[in-house]
């Protein structure tokens, strides 16, 4: 998200303090306080789900636009699906009990509120189960017949939009599904990176090359080696030296907030 945020000077000029000031006092406090690191911890692992969820939202979103279609019409119906797409597999799945794992860190510092959390979950998982699986299913077919009804009143339905959220859904649905956390986190990681990747370069791409010797090929080394090298950084050395753990967290949770709003259709600045 750097090449959007930092390395797009258009974008950047709107955005000076979110991007220059905000990651630099987050970074400061994690290394000062380790109840704010775990904090930190546990909002990354959730905010990740809800990210990945208003992500594809945006993406469809955009599809929409290019079809025609009114940036307002259907946004919530969009939105509250992806959700559901992410968030639903997860409180209806035995990968809850691995994401609430994260509070325990809490034990650790003698913070024993938080550390409370992972059990009370267990005592009621089995009702969210059925919870989402039911409102799951009624929401999916209310989401279905509203599109229908739209389109009987003329509205341009994007077919890539359609391909894109069934497609991650049933990626979704079975990962989470039928996989350990581990494997699933993996699997849905890379196959929402693929899409962000995929967009990045298209959007951003080009500006890219302008401002690079070598061209397209130095280019796309640049942007696609330097994911590489950093997510080899961050899984060698994050865990061993603080001062990088506390940056991975930042550049996560700087990831999730700064794609709310530069990647927003309403702004038109994509």
């Amino acid at each position: 998200v750097l090449f959007r945020s930092h390395g797009n000077a258009a974008v950047f000029r709107l955005h000076r303090v979110r991007f220059l000031l905000v990651p630099l006092v987050i970074w400061l406090a994690i290394l000062a306080s380790s109840w704010l690191a775990v904090a930190a911890t546990v909002v990354a692992t959730f905010w990740d789900v809800w990210h990945s969820g208003a992500q594809t939202f945006g993406f469809a979103r955009i599809y929409d636009r290019n079809a025609g279609a009114p940036p307002e019409t259907g946004r919530r119906l969009d939105f509250w699906l992806n959700q559901l797409f992410y968030a639903g597999p997860i409180l209806a799945g035995v990968t809850l009990l691995d994401h609430m794992e994260e509070f325990n860190g809490f034990a650790d510092i003698g913070s024993l509120f938080f550390s409370e959390i992972p059990a009370r979950v267990t005592g009621f998982q089995a009702y969210l189960t059925w919870v989402v699986l039911g409102g799951g299913t009624i929401f999916l077919f209310y989401y279905l017949f509203a599109y229908w009804r739209l389109y009987q009143r003329g509205y341009p339905v994007s077919m890539k939009k359609i391909f894109l959220l069934f497609s991650t859904g049933a990626c979704s649905i079975y990962t989470w599904g039928f996989n350990t956390w581990g494997e699933a986190f993996f699997i849905m990681n890379l196959f929402h990176a693929i899409q962000y990747l995929a967009l990045m370069w298209i959007t951003e791409g080009k500006r890219m090359q302008k401002n690079m010797v070598g061209g397209k090929s130095m280019a796309f080394i640049v942007f696609f080696g330097s994911i590489l090298c950093y997510g080899f950084l961050a899984e060698v050395l994050s865990e061993n030296l603080q001062i990088l753990w506390a940056a991975t967290i930042v550049i996560s949770l700087m990831h999730f907030w700064y794609d709310g709003f530069i990647w927003s259709v309403r702004k038109q600045e994509i």
